[in-house]
């Protein structure tokens, strides 16, 4: 059977993804995206209804009472848990009525995401696909970094087909673990991607060039903004490929620096 998938209306590092790498772990196809309710419902528009649906209660666009709504007008609703930074019985009542099947107010433990999910085997869902009983088993650092160049390039816009997201996302990882490979991009970082996937270095970088041209011309304004604010100026137009990679890795050497990013060793 195909993995169930989930749809996070969440990506701070220590909850939407965190949750999502633990999902990923059990065996779920897991994306986050920011809470927003009006990006998550053009997301289930494009790819179809998510099995297990995440979000929060309040956000920006639609919040979950009105995303609620508008999906109920889709079909039917997947296994759908509403998370808060606080206890509101109103609105708990209000989406527990609409079709939710829990909510769960901050901070909780993964195990207890788990055990809500395992419990709400109704509607489209299909968690009876995870290995709800082995979920505890971490994925190695590597694959943690993974998970979260994964869901950053995703939520840039960067189409999953084409060479230069792979190559992009293999190359910020990279520079994540060796900051000395941006510094060396053409005699270094782009023949070191091309071994990895048996190409050259100008394939490398020509294919880059065209994933982020595509996020420019594709891609999320406001995500564009909150990683690239200065680039995406008319006047400055683009980020070069270097700028690009050395701003997403730097980002995240800080995150696993001040602790935002658990990744273990």
């Amino acid at each position: 059977m195909s993995s169930s998938k989930v749809l996070i209306g969440n990506d701070i590092p220590d909850q939407g993804i965190a949750w999502a790498n633990m999902l990923k772990t059990a065996g779920a196809f897991a994306v986050t995206r920011k809470p927003n309710g009006l990006t998550l419902l053009q997301y289930v528009k494009e790819y179809s209804m998510p099995d297990i649906l995440i979000i929060e209660a309040k956000m920006p666009g639609l919040d979950a009472v009105g995303l609620l709504r508008e999906l109920r007008k889709l079909g039917e609703l997947p296994t759908v848990i509403v998370t808060a930074d606080r206890s509101m019985p109103s609105v708990e009542e209000e989406v527990m009525y609409l079709g939710a099947s829990a909510f769960m107010v901050k901070p909780f433990e993964p195990s207890q995401l788990m055990k809500k999910i395992s419990e709400s085997k109704t509607g489209k869902t299909s968690v009876d696909n995870l290995d709800l009983d082995n979920y505890i088993k971490e994925p190695s650092p590597q694959q943690d970094l993974e998970c979260v160049v994964t869901d950053i390039i995703h939520q840039i816009g960067i189409p999953a087909h084409i060479k230069g997201y792979h190559f992009l996302r293999y190359a910020i990882m990279l520079c994540v673990d060796n900051n000395e490979m941006i510094n060396s991009i053409t005699k270094l970082l782009y023949p070191t991607v091309a071994a990895q996937f048996k190409t050259t270095s100008s394939r490398v970088e020509r294919a880059i060039r065209h994933a982020i041209e595509l996020a420019w011309d594709r891609g999320d304004v406001d995500v564009l903004n909150s990683y690239f604010g200065y680039t995406i100026r008319s006047t400055k137009g683009k980020p070069t490929n270097s700028e690009f990679i050395a701003l997403i890795s730097d980002r995240l050497r800080l995150q696993i620096k001040r602790g935002d990013l658990a990744l273990k060793s």
